[in-house]
């Protein structure tokens, strides 16, 4: 995980929207971050390597540290596109239930994915 300027916003974000009891703020900066955590996960190798499964649970890796994994390192940009991302699907859900009937759903979201833009807005440009 790496601590670009994006990731500290949100988390400086995150922290004020906790204070503030903002559970709509909370609920799309907490999930913002955690796709850009997910994106920086290396993908295991396939299959375990031999001599190294646990006695315990098949498949399980031993050792001190065998657990460990670097993560990717993602750029200022490459955390920018995925809040970008988290927002258009935001819209677009909420379009979604717009048609559907449910208004106030659809405001949630769009108000989460206004949350992520001036985030990211206030990250200056990435």
């Amino acid at each position: 995980m790496g601590d670009g300027v994006i990731r500290q916003r949100l988390a400086g974000e995150l922290r004020k929207a906790v204070a503030a009891r903002d559970m709509i703020a909370v609920s799309a900066l907490r999930s913002a971050l955690a796709a850009i955590d997910n994106a920086g996960a290396v993908p295991l190798p396939p299959g375990p390597a031999a001599g190294t499964s646990s006695p315990h649970v098949a498949g399980a890796a031993t050792g001190l540290g065998a657990g460990e994994a670097q993560r990717r390192s993602l750029s200022d940009s490459d955390a920018a596109e995925i809040v970008r991302a988290e927002a258009a699907d935001r819209r677009a859900a909420a379009g979604d239930y717009d048609r559907s009937g449910h208004a106030e759903r659809a405001g949630r979201l769009r108000r989460e994915a206004d949350v992520l833009e001036a985030a990211l807005a206030a990250a200056g440009p990435a």
